[in-house]
């Protein structure tokens, strides 16, 4: 059911011929290799489909050629964007088309019409980022804004958290350029009974389009309106109720003019292929805040909503207790959710209000407080949010509610296929009351997360889609909440659209005569059905070409690492949802590979979707040891930042010491990684009397070009200098026996490469009172571990705990300066010795130098610092000062700090602000640069030093240089800026990138104390 039927030949056949002709036409952008095909083949559901192929279009006429080339064959096609799509419409038996790879212009933007045309694969988020400075945004607002394009929200009709104040996408579709099925070009956009009535005597498919249409809208009139669901709030079918005048029941007037934009927008690539899509725009508010509203009780929470509306908001969501535990498992997310929650309620409604002034929009919230007590609705706190940082920590927390609620461990997940229902606000509680009851009947657990100010809550079952007996369920469920939603007047598709989750019950939420109807929408633009086919009509069953189902099983291999907290490596694996956090391109960390490439197989995403393919058999199980295994998994950074920044905590830094592991069964180790990884022993061969000479050697261009061809190091990075004098007890104060004690972890970077830093954190340890202990050098196991040498990074690591246990078993706190290194003993040890004692001995006893020093000055126990201006003496040097320091001509003013990724996917940057925040004088400014792009040896090796760099060159390098450039010195204002990176590979991929010297915390705390 859906399958297009080829003339004469087999589908496959078909396929075949038609992928062939267009490798011809569109060289280089056509793949249909089993691998990429896999990577297609989910999206953000529960739902796997492979394609026939993959077209990654460059232009527009490349899009008509794949319909033309599909229209002669008779070949189905999905036009794709970021795939985060939940009820499954963005996989299919097809060819896909991804427009997010280069159709993604913003080719216009007229200001007094606000109005912008945009290309399909245009992000929501940079597109809102465009038109801020005009005073301008796009209305809607989907919690997928980071990643989703406009093409894939306008083929939803999507919308958001705001839909209360900006309606559904279609409300803002002016005009949309598309390509036919027939693979003929058409505009279509607003037009006058005149105008309507030239455009049916048109020749072809578009003038049948507009004739058909026409009749349709005023001969079933009645039917449109008596079987449309009259909530406004909704997605689901065929917009056909925005053709008929003059009273469709969506939010606002009804359009005067005949606009088949609107009709498209919401049918799920099932009528037209878009090529650009003209949307209204609105006045960005002047001024939000935020009012917390806590409830014990989510019933309770519910059934205030319709109280709470009355302050007219522009916004209510709901957070259910299930959500903010898993937030609260995640630490970067639980910081940011600690900062606007009180105690732990069982559910909170982040309601927003907007207002020309800042005074007008905390009066809002103090009225909703006092309107909250006075109706009695159960509110336990209000807490007002009223900053732009507090405010983007609650958006951020609430559009990963998703995501939190999949980072649940096990087969049993919260599943799409009913959570997209809306109701009237009066009547949701009693909805959600009413399906909560039917699920635990069934002995299904039930998750939440909501528009509640929409009447749309997210309702998902906790199902385990491996078991046929919870499979079989499902349409039960699914039939039941249709009951319901059709006595409460609600929607079946809110927002998600219909896809293969709801597309099979449509016949019967719709109606038999409206369902009718949509059938002949589909055939009027689509007569062969080659769009998309299957979705909002024609559908299969919607237990069938699930991801898992119950003849799904993962192949048990003997790990390297201990799994057992994720409950075994195939879960690991399985924690990835298809969300697509990790294709956000101009924010965060993740993905650093896919933001530089922006291709799937680099994405998080992508990773997981090929390591499953394996484990799982969908591809053949000797490719877990695959040369083609092995390049995907080759640009991950291993940058951890998929751990803390996608929302089912993913951790492919992990998976990939795994996979290399596994991989070296069958491979020769290189000999680079050999060397890499034994590091440490290579830094205390050299360092000392033979380091002149091994640096100047290692300079030279002879040198460098002999390990491009030997070695894979790339000519043009410089390798860390070795110290003449390497830092040791020689640079301590003796022990006096009456300060306490503190343990400096002397990593080998700090030790025997940049011994300047770990002097200076000596000097500052001992300005603020302590003896400091040396546990003795030896490598950490942190290069070691990143190569995939596990069993060398186990003994490394075992051997790192006898020296540091013992100290540990005193009392004493490590302060360690390399994150990298530090943060492996809570993470990556735990893998390594399973079940060692020491491992979280060591771990809680360890902290970051800059975190201990921040400590310290919230304590009030650390030096003062002079109160005037700051120091403007020049930090330590020493023999691998990678560039000149910054003149010391004026006091320094601002301090530019670029967080290690390791560091701020694991304890944050908080400390090292705050600890420089601590120098009187210093404007410290957090750069959102993401991945410098060294990572390690990453950036080293010759055929990942072109990426390297282009990573650091999309937001670190372009942030360090506007940075001096804004900070030129003058008479008036003297200003100097330095730049602090904790981490030794950030430091020098600055350097590499910007010639500027980058210091560590250390250095510039040291360079502020007062002189003995």
């Amino acid at each position: 059911m859906g399958e297009v039927r080829t003339r004469g030949a087999t589908p496959e056949t078909a396929a075949a011929a038609c992928l062939s002709a267009l490798e011809a036409r569109l060289p280089g952008r056509v793949r249909s290799d089993e691998y990429n095909r896999m990577l297609y083949a989910t999206d953000a559901s529960i739902y796997r489909v492979m394609p026939h192929g993959v077209v990654i279009p460059e232009h527009r006429d490349d899009v008509q050629a794949v319909m033309e080339c599909a229209a002669e064959h008779n070949v189905a096609v999905l036009p794709r964007t970021a795939g985060s799509s939940l009820a499954g419409q963005a996989v299919n038996l097809a060819i896909v088309v991804d427009f997010t790879r280069h159709l993604d212009a913003i080719l216009d933007l007229d200001e007094e019409r606000r109005e912008v045309t945009v290309e399909p694969g245009v992000v929501l988020d940079g597109l809102n980022r465009f038109l801020r400075p005009h005073g301008l945004m796009f209305g809607p607002d989907p919690a997928s804004s980071n990643r989703a394009a406009m093409g894939g929200i306008v083929a939803n009709n999507s919308t958001g958290s705001h839909s209360i104040a900006y309606g559904m996408t279609a409300d803002h579709v002016r005009r949309i350029g598309a390509v036919l099925s027939d693979g003929q070009r058409a505009a279509f956009g607003p037009l006058t009974a005149a105008e309507l009535e030239q455009k049916k005597t048109l020749d072809g498919l578009e003038g049948r389009i507009y004739r058909n249409l026409s009749h349709l809208a005023h001969a079933h009139v009645d039917t449109v309106r008596t079987h449309t669901p009259r909530h406004w709030r909704r997605c689901g079918g065929y917009n056909l109720d925005r053709l008929t005048a003059p009273d469709p029941p969506g939010l606002g007037q009804p359009p005067t003019d005949f606009n088949v934009a609107q009709l498209l927008s919401g049918s799920e690539g099932t009528l037209a292929v878009f090529e650009d899509v003209t949307l209204g725009l609105v006045p960005v508010p002047k001024v939000t805040g935020l009012g917390i509203v806590h409830f014990d009780d989510m019933t309770v929470g519910l059934a205030a909503v319709e109280a709470i509306l009355e302050t007219r908001p522009s916004a209510v969501e709901l957070l259910d207790d299930l959500g903010m535990s898993m937030c609260r498992k995640q630490p970067m997310w639980r910081r940011k959710l600690e900062g606007f929650t009180e105690g732990r309620p069982n559910c909170i409604l982040i309601t927003e209000f907007t207002g020309d002034t800042t005074d007008e929009v905390a009066s809002r919230i103090d009225a909703l407080r006092e309107h909250v007590a006075r109706r009695g609705v159960g509110a336990t706190h209000v807490v007002p949010v009223v900053s732009q940082s507090g405010q983007q920590d609650v958006w951020g927390v609430r559009k990963m509610g998703l995501g939190f609620l999949m980072s649940v461990r096990g087969d049993h997940k919260p599943i799409p296929f009913i959570e997209d229902a809306a109701v009237p606000v009066r009547h949701l509680s009693e909805y959600v009351a009413g399906i909560d009851r039917f699920c635990k009947g069934l002995g299904f657990e039930v998750a939440y997360y909501a528009h509640a100010s929409a009447g749309c809550v997210h309702i998902r079952p906790l199902v385990n889609t491996k078991s046929a007996e919870e499979i079989a369920r499902m349409p039960d469920i699914m039939h039941f909440a249709i009951e319901q939603l059709r006595g409460f007047g609600g929607a079946l598709s809110s927002e998600h659209g219909d896809g293969r989750a709801r597309s099979p019950f449509n016949r019967a939420f719709f109606g038999p005569e409206l369902y009718g109807l949509y059938e002949e929408v589909k055939r009027t633009f689509d007569p062969a059905g080659i769009l998309n086919p299957g979705m909002i009509t024609g559908a299969a069953p919607m237990t069938e070409n699930l991801r898992y189902g119950a003849a799904y099983k993962a192949r048990q291999i003997k790990t390297h690492l201990d799994w057992s907290p994720d409950e075994g490596l195939d879960q690991a694996i399985e924690m990835c949802n298809g969300a697509g956090v990790c294709r956000k391109t101009d924010t965060g960390t993740m993905c650093p590979s896919f933001m530089a490439t922006r291709e799937e197989e680099h994405s998080t995403r992508g990773r997981a979707n090929a390591l499953r393919a394996v484990l799982s058999g969908a591809l053949p199980p000797g490719r877990v040891t695959h040369r083609r295994l092995y390049e995907t998994m080759d640009l991950c950074l291993e940058c951890k930042a998929c751990a803390a920044e996608c929302p089912s905590s993913v951790d492919m830094a992990t998976l990939k010491v795994e996979f290399l592991a596994q991989h070296y069964e069958h491979h020769r180790v290189p000999l680079r990684a050999r060397l890499f990884a034994g590091a440490a022993s290579q830094a205390r061969r050299f360092s000392g009397p033979l380091s002149g000479i091994v640096n100047r050697a290692n300079r030279t261009r002879f040198v460098r070009t002999v390990m491009e061809h030997v070695l894979g190091i790339h000519r043009d990075r410089d390798l860390p200098p070795f110290a003449r004098v390497p830092f040791g007890h020689a640079d301590l104060e003796l022990l006096s026996g009456v300060r306490p004690r503190v343990v400096l972890f002397n990593d080998t970077f700090n030790t025997y490469h940049y011994p300047e830093v770990a002097r200076a954190a000596a000097r500052v340890l001992d300005a603020a009172g302590f003896d400091i202990i040396l546990p003795g050098h030896g490598c950490c196991g942190r290069p070691a571990i990143s190569k995939g040498l596990v069993e060398d990074a186990r003994r490394m690591a075992s051997e790192t705990l006898d020296r540091l246990a013992p100290l540990a078993r005193e009392g004493l706190t490590i302060v360690g300066l390399e994150p990298s290194c530090v943060l492996s003993f809570g993470d990556e040890y735990r893998r390594l010795l399973p079940g060692d004692p020491r491992v979280p001995l060591v771990a809680e006893h360890t902290v970051l130098f800059d975190d201990f020093i921040a400590d310290l000055m919230e304590k009030g126990i650390f030096p003062a610092f002079p109160s005037a201006a700051m120091r403007s003496s020049d930090p330590p040097s020493g023999d691998g000062a990678p560039g000149p320091a910054p003149a010391s001509a004026a006091p320094i003013r601002r301090i530019l700090l670029h967080g290690h990724c390791h560091q701020k996917a694991t304890v944050g940057t908080a400390g090292t602000a705050n600890a420089l925040r601590g120098i009187p004088g210093c404007d410290v400014q957090e750069v959102d640069s993401g991945c410098c792009g060294m990572a390690g040896s990453f950036g080293f090796e010759k055929e990942h030093y072109d990426l390297s760099m282009k990573i650091g060159s999309q937001r670190l390098f372009p942030a360090v240089e506007a940075a001096f450039a804004s900070a030129a010195p003058t008479a008036a204002a003297p200003t100097e800026t330095w730049v602090v990176a904790p981490g030794v590979s950030c430091r020098q991929q600055i350097a590499a990138g910007t010639g500027r010297r980058a210091l560590h915390t250390a250095e510039v705390l040291a360079a502020q104390l007062k002189e003995p």
